[in-house]
């Protein structure tokens, strides 16, 4: 979730019939509670469609494996919640941008996010594929965002991959994450008001 240029986002390749648009919401919703319930670890194809009340098949017309499942899922969740707002402005879009970051943080992604964090570090293609899917919507919402803001003269090139551009994101990140403290509106307003702006105006008063 930090403010990089992204590659495109891979997606499963999934055969068999046409998938059923309908059922997608209802099983998407019953990966996010298995995973926040018994972990990605304890999660099984069967178990997502029992929970979602489908069969099988369906699960395994629209994912092949279970790290397909989830990140795909994860992904297309991240994906709408990581819709880039033009306000005009550098500072009211990373506003948007970041109380965007604060309802996936606060919601049921959020959740099943923290659940997959002690699974990551033991399975490498889990960890690739999740860079290349939740992380990545992030990156490439940001990297639109930044060209934006350098389009409109806002910025000086280069700062969208600099640690600046990383403040955005970090210090939520890390509150989220190792703190435990609540990450809200009122506090992605104080990072950007306090942290974010004044360092993007002093690298422009500098540049």
């Amino acid at each position: 979730m930090t403010a990089l240029a992204s590659p495109s986002i891979p997606r499963p390749s999934r055969g068999g019939r046409p998938r059923d648009p309908s059922r997608d919401g209802v099983i998407r919703a019953a990966i996010l509670r298995l995973l926040a319930d018994v972990g990605y670890g304890a999660l099984t194809m069967d178990a997502v469609a029992s929970e979602a009340g489908v069969g099988k098949a369906t699960i395994y017309r629209r994912w092949r494996t279970k790290q397909d499942l989830v990140v795909d899922t994860i992904s297309d969740l991240n994906r709408a919640q990581a819709e880039v707002v033009d306000t005009g402005t550098l500072e009211g879009d990373l506003r948007a941008m970041m109380h965007q970051m604060v309802a996936m943080i606060d919601g049921p992604t959020g959740a099943a996010t923290l659940s997959l964090l002690s699974t990551i570090p033991h399975q490498p293609a889990l960890s690739q594929a999740f860079q290349d899917g939740p992380l990545a919507v992030w990156r490439s919402s940001f990297q639109e965002l930044w060209a934006r803001a350098e389009a409109r003269g806002e910025i000086a090139p280069g700062l969208a991959n600099s640690v600046i551009a990383e403040t955005t994101s970090a210090l939520m990140v890390q509150r989220w994450l190792l703190t435990g403290r609540p990450v809200d509106e009122a506090y992605a307003d104080e990072v950007l008001a306090t942290v974010v702006m004044p360092l993007i105006r002093s690298a422009a008063a500098t540049a």
